[in-house]
């Protein structure tokens, strides 16, 4: 139990409430133990919980926010009877009953209990005291660990402050450091501050893992640094600033790492985007950027995500794979490994398609180690991730608009670009759109071997795919005149899926044959035969050959060119 005093923004007491349960929530809504009147007020906006360790206030108001002695805040507690929560023109204050709630009406301590009178153990109490007492045990870890959480996060808040006050005062020049030198001076920054705040830091928190939390919040990613640090992690998903989730294996799980606040989630949002000369605020709330490392990075702001500020990371792998690695994951069998290398050595024009998450990119990094060194390669990207190891390549990237909504440049206008850039192959990060059009043209003249990406659930569905991103480009094209471009430019698709195990696999490998009563015609050469599903849930199954042979195996042989038949056998 604890009393709410309610006053105005001048200090006059409105109103005198008694809080008789664990939680009470304030807001506009009439369900609200609290009403407050205002635009700028959420239907639920606040809860108060009460915990062991006193009252807490947690804001439900999705972006609008609280503010607690004026700081903003997004949970702080326990409260003392001085602090004041801000909540539109309304201040409020929290006054806890002195004696602490228990946990359970029954579980009263006995009164004159002798020290030395033997109780009665776990094991022998009945199923039934067992089963109360574990429940009361895990109960009280909860809050306990709660509690501390809690606990770091406001030492963690004030060391943040202190560390940039002192920054601040030093008069640091972050932007004349590298990167080993902005860690060494704010690391023993951070050490100073500590040592400085040692009689007043309560002895349960660690002192180390706070230091690395504050310097991975000033200068790093928060708690999201040991996540990229595992290689094992592919993607980050924030959700808001306490609920996280990551994929590992292809399967996601939810993480205890949380950051303190919606404000530090937005703090790293902008410490990614700024040095890519991008922004995000309310006329801009969504971007699209990478890391130094290359993983790919989207972020979302409010009012358009409820919750709060949104991220996305999509990790970009350490080490660069190669063939031989996804032939070890069993995504790619050694013989259609042995085709797609003749199909690029031999400047076939390549589609890889896929769902999302299906490994696209991925591949399509894999499949570029196949072009020779000896040639000019331009890759276009939205946002630039793919890494080829081939000495002579020219990496261009799209730019959203600016301010004033101009200066922008599309992958269109860059795929247009780079064919007075006298490429030998063109590679697009993935056609979305208009550009559809001027890459199969770019196939169509000159520019074969050339290699690109396009969301599509299945060979026959990238068809229909294309002829729409072609008509996006504002050209009245027939549909004939459509599928003719998309015959004659395009060899061979690549099909991808993610499995239900969180494998991927290719699944097809199409050839197109051309075009015939109005239909583009293909061909499968390679697909994966799925056979079951073992015990512990993994995809069973096998890459097979259909028998059928490409039309350019037939012409390199007739050519006299070497090449192994037996693998579509």
């Amino acid at each position: 139990m604890f009393e709410i005093i309610i006053k105005d923004d001048k200090g006059k007491e409105l109103n005198t409430l008694q809080c008789t349960k664990r939680k009470c929530t304030i807001g506009r809504s009439g369900k609200n133990l609290v009403q407050l009147k205002g635009w700028r007020i959420a239907g639920v906006h606040a809860e108060l919980h009460e915990k062991e360790q006193g009252v807490y206030v947690s804001d439900l108001s999705s972006g609008i926010g609280i503010a607690v002695n004026g700081d903003n805040a997004s949970t702080f507690g326990p409260l003392l009877p001085s602090d004041e929560i801000s909540i539109s023109s309304y201040r409020i204050s929290i006054v806890p009953e002195t004696k602490p709630i228990p946990i359970s009406p029954t579980a009263q301590e006995p009164e004159n209990v002798d020290a030395d009178t033997e109780q009665p153990s776990l094991e022998d109490s009945s199923p039934l005291v067992r089963s109360s007492i574990g429940v009361r045990q895990k109960f009280d870890e909860e809050i306990t660990e709660h509690g501390q959480q809690q606990n770091r996060f406001l030492w963690h808040k004030r060391i943040h402050e202190k560390l940039m006050n002192a920054m601040d005062l030093r008069r640091t020049d972050v932007e004349s450091m590298n990167d080993e030198e902005l860690t060494a001076t704010v690391k023993s920054l951070i050490s100073e501050t500590i040592a400085e705040m040692e009689q007043d830091l309560p002895r349960e928190i660690d002192r180390i893992k706070l230091a690395k939390d504050v310097l991975n919040e000033a200068i790093g990613l928060g708690p999201l640094e040991d996540f990229l640090a595992d290689d094992a992690i592919t993607e980050i998903m924030v959700n808001s600033y306490n609920d996280i989730y990551y994929e590992k294996q292809g399967k996601l799980f939810k993480s205890k790492v949380t950051f303190s606040s919606n404000g530090a989630v937005f703090s790293v949002i902008e410490r990614i985007v700024s040095p890519l000369g991008r922004r995000i605020d309310e006329s801009s709330p969504m971007v699209d950027a990478r890391l130094k490392d290359g993983s790919r990075v989207n972020a979302i702001i409010p009012p358009l995500a409820l919750k709060g500020p949104c991220l996305t990371i999509r990790k970009f792998a350490k080490k660069k794979l190669t063939t031989d690695d996804l032939i070890t994951f069993g995504a790619i069998s050694p013989n259609i490994v042995k085709f797609l290398q003749a199909a690029v050595l031999n400047r076939k024009n390549i589609v890889i398609s896929g769902g999302t998450g299906s490994g696209k990119t991925t591949f399509l990094n894999v499949l570029s180690g196949f072009i020779p060194h000896t040639e000019r390669i331009v890759t276009v990207e939205d946002s630039a991730e793919l890494q080829l190891a081939q000495p002579h390549v020219v990496s261009l990237e799209a730019r959203p608009p600016n301010m004033e909504g101009k200066g922008a440049v599309t992958i269109r206008d860059l795929v247009k670009n780079c064919l007075r850039m006298r490429p030998d192959r063109i590679v697009v990060g993935e056609c979305r759109g208009g550009e559809t059009l001027d890459m199969l043209q770019a196939m169509n003249t000159g520019h074969d071997g050339s290699l690109t990406t396009v969301h599509a659930n299945s060979p026959r569905d990238l068809i229909s795919r294309l002829e729409v991103m072609v008509m996006m480009a504002g050209m009245e094209l027939p549909e004939k005149a459509i599928r003719e471009q998309i015959a004659s430019s395009i060899n061979i698709i690549i099909q991808q899926a993610r499995f239900s195990d969180g494998t991927r696999k290719i699944t097809h490998v199409s050839e197109i044959t051309g075009i015939e009563s109005g239909v583009v015609q293909m061909q499968n050469i390679f697909v994966f035969k799925q056979r079951s599903l073992d015990e512990d849930g993994r995809v069973q199954g096998e890459f097979k050959a259909t028998g059928r042979v490409p039309e350019f195996y037939e012409e390199l042989k007739q050519r006299g060119l070497p090449v192994d038949m037996n693998i579509f056998n």
